[in-house]
């Protein structure tokens, strides 16, 4: 029997959902402001997952441009039938106010990792829907509702019938759930077991209070009962635990009989403290007892380190080389930008074989235009590095190693220009809510044709370095940096007012032309390793 080690999905994947088809297994989870939008993970021993699809890849279907932090892709739902992969998302729009802009999609294909369809659109009543396909042939639409009616937010579950054929929400909504006592419900998704639907559910916030609720009716409309114990998966009373924040969760049944669910963790730096890798992805077995109601296999409501998985032989996949060389014409899956497509007005490979050229566009704070390209954190110690050449000529021109979480949190080791264009300077930016903070060091590096910039992360903690001879020697540059200000944890802390903070940290290669938004920067090679992996 194999042994699975939780999180499953390790750094930025919340909202994790599953299905079978066959003998595979499909996980989608969030991805938020990140473009292309939905990651769609493989397994088919629910132990080894490979990211093999990324759908939502054209503007058609997702156009983020503008969207705030921490908005887009909200709790996408995977569902299967009968030849057909369905997938519901919100592309939410805005989130200060009273009121939320949470529009909802459909898009379908017969092949996971080929082309969806354009979307069809759904509704804007709010957001986490997902798409319950009924013994007798129906479809229906299950989503939170957003009740602005005295700052509630939260307003409950609604259900509405969805005909494949108009392509289009059909009859009323329904209001069959308004959650427990624990509140903030969202995140539905609906199965049928023995003559019940079941109705499992997000709840009590998506901090140190979450949980995965259950409720039951024998009649799709209600109503529903809740679990005996509420929730079946939670951390909130053992604020010690290793993994944190248990909530949002999806069921799964094995070929041979058994269930699992997964949902989404956090791994704090401290007790309750700061999450660095974001919310993740773990899993635990189920059991059905005689009550008819599911609970942990392991007694009790704590998600474990260790997971005995089901009785398959392991497969493995091939891991990625921990240097990508930018040989290829098409950049690997794990490289992601921000709210835009990756096209070739900033962004090439084959302008300059054997390197990724970036075209500088607008500032990293911006919402409509970056030029970046970065991956997940998925490690709470690493070294990420690039080789880099860039002659700015103006103290607008930027290009760099980024350390990022959002529009307002972020540590930037770059090369930029004097004002007069006459000397080359390596330098680091930080910014903390919204505030820059520039380290006094600087150097000058105006004869160099390229450098190799280097992060090491530690933990809560980031040294950058630079290199003058191919990798040969390293230099620090600036002091130690705080990491655990790109957290979704650090982002909600003392701000006036709440800002949405649900992604993680990335890093990656940017580029900035303040001025004239053409100035290109060429990336020779980018490399991402763990390091200290038995500490």
């Amino acid at each position: 029997m194999n042994t699975i080690q939780n999180p499953i999905l390790r750094g930025f994947n919340p909202d994790p959902s599953i299905i079978r088809v066959g003998a595979d297994y499909y996980i989608a989870t969030s991805t938020f402001e990140w473009f292309p939008g939905v990651q769609i993970h493989h397994s088919k021993d629910l132990k080894n997952w490979k990211v093999i699809a990324q759908p939502l890849h054209r503007i058609s279907q997702l156009d983020m441009k503008g969207n705030p932090d921490s908005c887009g892709i909200w709790a996408p739902c995977l569902s299967y039938d009968k030849g057909v992969f369905y997938l519901v998302y919100s592309n939410v729009k805005s989130f200060d106010g009273v009121w939320k802009d949470t529009p909802n999609y459909l898009v379908t294909t017969e092949d996971i990792t080929g082309e969806w369809s354009d979307p069809i659109y759904l509704s804007s009543r709010g957001f986490d829907g997902s798409m319950f396909h009924d013994s007798d042939g129906k479809k229906y639409f299950l989503n939170m509702l957003v009740d602005h009616r005295q700052h509630k937010f939260f307003g409950g579950i609604e259900l509405q019938e969805y005909d494949p054929v108009q392509k289009q929400l059909v009859g009323e909504a329904h209001y069959i759930h308004p959650g427990s006592s624990l509140g903030c419900t969202e995140g539905p998704h609906l199965f049928k077991k023995d003559g019940y639907y079941y109705l499992i559910l997000a709840e009590g916030g998506t901090e140190y209070g979450h949980t995965v609720s259950i409720a039951r009716s024998m009649s799709l409309f209600g109503p529903y009962e809740l679990h005996p114990d509420t929730s079946i998966v939670t951390c909130r009373e053992n604020k010690k635990h290793a993994l944190q924040k248990a909530g949002h969760g999806d069921f799964v049944q094995t070929i041979d009989g058994k269930w699992y669910v997964v949902f989404l963790v956090g791994r704090p730096l401290s007790e309750q403290g700061r999450c660095i890798l974001g919310r993740e992805t773990a899993i635990e077995e189920i059991a059905w007892k005689s009550d008819g109601w599911p609970y942990l296999k392991n007694g009790s409501q704590l998600p474990r380190l260790e997971v005995p998985g089901p009785d398959v032989e392991e497969y493995r996949f091939e891991k990625s080389p921990i240097r990508d060389n930018f040989d290829s014409e098409e950049l690997r899956i794990d490289f992601q930008s921000l709210r835009i497509p990756k096209d070739e007005s900033w962004v090439s490979l084959c302008e300059r074989k054997g390197f990724l050229r970036l075209k500088g566009k607008e500032s990293l704070t911006s919402t409509h235009t970056q030029v970046l390209v970065a991956r997940r954190v998925q490690h709470f110690q690493i070294e990420a590095s690039t080789s880099l050449e860039f002659n700015p000529k103006t103290i607008l021109e930027m290009a760099g190693l980024v350390f990022y979480y959002n529009t307002g949190h972020y540590h930037y080791l770059h090369v930029t220009s004097n004002y007069e264009g006459t000397k080359k300077i390596l330098k680091i930016i930080s910014s903390d809510h919204f505030e820059m903070i520039e380290q006094e060091q600087e150097i000058d590096i105006t004869d160099q044709k390229s450098i190799v910039l280097k992060g090491v992360l530690d933990y809560d903690q980031l040294q950058f370095y630079y290199s003058l001879d191919q990798e040969a020697n390293f230099s620090p540059i600036g002091a130690v940096l705080d990491a655990s200000i790109l957290s979704d944890d650090y982002v909600r802390e003392g701000d006036e007012r709440y800002r949405p903070a649900f992604t993680g940290m990335f890093v990656g290669m940017c580029c900035q032309d303040l001025a004239y938004n053409r100035k290109h920067a060429d990336f020779d090679w980018f490399e991402y390793k763990e390091i200290n992996k038995n500490k």
